[in-house]
């Protein structure tokens, strides 16, 4: 579950990390109210706007703007909300912006220069331990860097079991190459970040950047943040933040009616039981040369009534042009979901004009195929995967 930047500031300020402070506003005369409580409350003098959506590079869409005065505010915000956001990470499209965050400007002037870092947390599969991922070149341009001078991107891995060690924390600092009072709030900073992403059970806290201000002082003015969904029932605070708005309406659909159902950008359906036969199903739609339009998990029971609803979430997708049923019937019998098939595809009528091919294996198959075959319906039945692929290429050609 990804969080807005408001919200994930919300999480590090609660286990002692420092951040940029800020107010949401969902309207201009709201941008306006909370830059005047926001002076009031940290002295200053010109504010920054950031849209809030669930993606990154808002700076270089036009997301993420400066006001120096009250004016410039109302003005700003009221040209940010409301607007299509386009970024690197958003569709084509862009998402709509329905809130800002109003936030301290931080890169007032002092003793030092101010320096921007980059700074996430998250897992290493390969390796089954946390890792903290930094740069000394934060800011919109970490991608150029990552791909350009990898060399200045340091990583140190933390063993779950122990968590992160002081030497590891100074080692940031030092890799940093901070000294005097910003070594030593980097260090605090690194501890309070690898806290919450742990006590938060997150998958990923990226902050970018983490800024060193001109008084030596370490804080986060971004925070792109991600929850892991399993662990969301001992983490009920934090689930009452998900904003469906932000999601796949499709995808929140189909978690509500209890399917597993992520949505990508092929043409051809899937309809599987269990998640590693669904890997395979869309292994099989590429070889074919096609490509799969989602991942559906209908699991153990497909029923009639689960096998209608899976159908018209598929079918909400304009761009499915077939659709591929693969089921292996293990606990659930393979004659009850091909009489499931037929009778979703008589109850819903002409509402499916795209070809369906059905792949039963396992208990009572060869019943499941009789069923199908003398269903009168137009539903094409497969036994082997290079038949259900073939059906596939011969439906779509």
């Amino acid at each position: 579950m990804n969080l807005h930047e408001y919200q994930g500031k919300q999480i590090l300020a609660s286990h002692g990390v420092r951040v940029q402070r800020g107010i949401v506003a969902n309207t201009a005369e709201e941008a306006v109210e909370a830059a005047k409580k926001l002076t009031d409350e940290t002295g200053t003098g010109w504010h920054v706007i950031k849209a809030q959506i669930h993606a990154g590079g808002r700076g270089k869409g036009g997301g993420v703007k400066l006001a120096k005065n009250l004016d410039e505010v109302k003005d700003i915000a009221g040209q940010i909300i409301g607007m299509d956001l386009v970024t690197p990470q958003t569709p084509p499209t862009g998402k709509k912006v329905n809130k800002v965050l109003i936030a301290e400007d931080v890169y007032y002037p002092g003793e030092s220069e101010t320096s921007e870092i980059y700074m996430s947390v998250l897992l290493n599969r390969g390796k089954g331990r946390n890792m903290i991922m930094y740069s000394t070149e934060g800011g919109m341009d970490i991608e150029e860097v990552a791909e350009k001078t990898p060399h200045l991107i340091f990583t140190e891995e933390i063993d779950p079991a122990v968590g992160l060690q002081s030497f590891q924390a100074r080692r940031i600092a030092f890799n940093l190459g901070l000294s005097g009072n910003a070594f030593k709030e980097m260090v605090k900073f690194a501890a309070a970040l690898y806290k919450a992403y742990v006590e938060s059970d997150a998958s990923m806290f990226e902050i970018n950047p983490v800024l060193k201000t001109s008084d030596d002082k370490i804080l986060a003015v971004d925070a792109k943040v991600s929850l892991d969904d399993n662990a969301l029932y001992r983490q009920k605070e934090y689930a009452e933040m998900r904003d469906i708005t932000e999601e796949n309406p499709i995808e929140v659909e189909a978690k509500e009616v209890g399917l597993n159902y992520v949505d990508l950008d092929g043409t051809v359906g899937c309809m599987v039981n269990g998640a590693g036969l669904a890997m395979a199903t869309m292994d099989l739609i590429k070889y074919a040369g096609f490509e799969p339009a989602n991942f559906l998990d209908v699991g153990g029971t497909a029923d009639a009534k689960r096998v209608e609803t899976a159908f018209r979430i598929i079918l909400k997708d304009p761009n499915v042009k077939a659709i591929l049923i693969n089921i292996f019937g293990g606990i659930v019998r393979c004659d009850r979901v091909a009489q499931g098939v037929v009778d979703a595809y008589k109850n819903m009528g002409d509402s499916i004009n795209v070809p369906i091919i059905v792949r039963l294996q396992g208990t009572n198959a060869e019943i499941a195929k009789e069923l199908i075959d003398n269903s009168g319906m137009p539903i094409l039945s497969a036994t082997l995967f290079q038949e259900a692929a073939d059906q596939v290429k011969a439906a779509l050609s």
